[in-house]
């Protein structure tokens, strides 16, 4: 089940990456893509809790959830061809990658305690 969740997971990423690129292109179908992934990316945020007990942890959590919100306001900006779903994207991108970044090391060290 865990396998099948992360290439879910994988899958939504790379399809918002290539619908913000083939924005570019093809601004009619894109939204549509961006919209699926984006909700299939939010569900499995959702359905994936932060695991450990750290407050900081599950700050970084909610990290991901805010990231989910600035996507679908990205999203929403999108379909009313609005530039600035671009700058919705690079905000919730910064959040997620710095999160993504240090939920694994918060792990780590709540294991090591």
């Amino acid at each position: 089940m865990r396998s099948i969740k992360d290439l879910f997971y994988r899958l939504s990423g790379i399809l918002i990456l290539l619908s913000a690129l083939l924005y570019l292109f093809a601004p009619v179908i894109a939204p549509w893509i961006m919209a699926f992934s984006v909700a299939l990316f939010t569900v499995l945020t959702i359905t994936t809790p932060y695991p450990g007990k750290s407050i900081r942890g599950k700050r970084l959590y909610n990290f991901q959830i805010l990231t989910c919100l600035l996507m679908i306001v990205a999203t929403y900006l999108m379909f009313q061809h609005r530039n600035e779903w671009a700058l919705a994207m690079i905000v919730g991108a910064l959040f997620l990658l710095y999160s993504s970044i240090m939920i694994p090391k918060v792990l780590e060290e709540e294991r090591r305690r």
